[in-house]
């Protein structure tokens, strides 16, 4: 496995390369490093510029000698550019399977400049992503990973990526798929009879939308049985915005990270299930992991 971990060298860097080293990877994984020096909001003259990647450098090989000390094979890279879409594009030439990145950066400025590489890298990236959120302190026996499923294909693609991943001891898996609540809009003009019809087609859709919950449920835990994973709360289907709901649920549980496929679906779906990862992903109070 290859990972691209993407810093904005901000104190929650060092909080980044403390959660990869706290979890398990498989053998042979390869990590990368990667500062992409941001030099749009600060026209800086040549001196000043060998200054801040000089500096910069000496910073990610810190970083990456830390990193190494878990045993992991490690190298560091930084450059000059745009971050949002440097990041992802390093991404796609070096190949990696997972970008993972810091949720924010600092106050102000850089934490809205870090939010909108976070945003663009869920929202481009050629593989998964995990945005990885400050939390204290780290879990020592296991994590909580709450895993959304909607059915699709791409849902399943999420949950054989956790089932096949090595997690910490004791690690405790729940499952989730919401679904959303189909309601008819009034017309004051309509007759008591169309009326009626529209309430039994509403309940009809969300029943259908239960039962294909239901279902996802029963293939993603028939995946991890598979898989010998036995710590799995298989959990029942929920009625609500899917965004609201997988937020409320994680907030409550509460969970380490939220696992969600990158689309789900086709057209109008895919379009909602998309807008769904990458919401949760931005504003969920955990980390989360968009895999595609």
């Amino acid at each position: 496995m290859k990972l691209l971990i993407a810093t904005d060298l901000s104190p929650t860097s060092h909080w980044v390369i403390d959660s990869v080293k706290a979890r398990p990877w498989p053998t042979g994984t390869e990590t990368c490093i990667l500062h992409v020096l941001d030099l749009t909001p600060f026209p800086l003259g040549a001196e000043l510029m060998d200054a801040a990647q000089k500096a910069a450098k000496d910073s990610v090989k810190g970083l990456g000698d830390d990193l190494a000390k878990a045993g992991l094979k490690t190298r560091t890279e930084v450059f000059p550019g745009a971050p949002r879409s440097a990041v992802t594009e390093y991404a796609r030439n070096w190949s990696a399977d997972f970008v993972i990145v810091g949720s924010h950066g600092g106050t102000g400025l850089a934490r809205f400049l870090l939010g909108s590489v976070a945003k663009s890298v869920v929202r481009h990236a050629p593989c998964s992503v995990e945005i990885v959120r400050q939390r204290a302190p780290l879990p020592r026996e296991g994590l909580k990973l709450l895993v959304t499923t909607d059915g699709s294909e791409s849902s399943l693609k999420a949950v054989r990526s956790v089932a096949q991943r090595p997690w910490p001891a004791q690690t405790t898996i729940r499952l989730l798929s919401a679904v959303p609540p189909f309601m008819p809009l009034p017309d004051a003009g309509a007759s008591y009879v169309y009326s009626n019809q529209a309430v039994l087609a509403a309940q009809a859709i969300e029943e259908a939308g239960r039962s294909r919950a239901t279902e996802a449920l029963e293939r993603a835990t028939q995946v991890f049985g598979d898989a010998g994973v036995t710590r799995v709360e298989p959990g029942e289907p929920m009625i609500g915005d899917p965004k609201a709901v997988i937020l409320d649920e994680a907030a409550q549980w509460p969970a380490d990270i939220i696992v969600a496929g990158s689309h789900g679906w086709h057209g109008l779906d895919r379009f909602m299930m998309g807008s769904v990862s990458e919401s949760v992903a931005m504003h969920a109070h955990c980390s989360v992991e968009v895999i595609r």
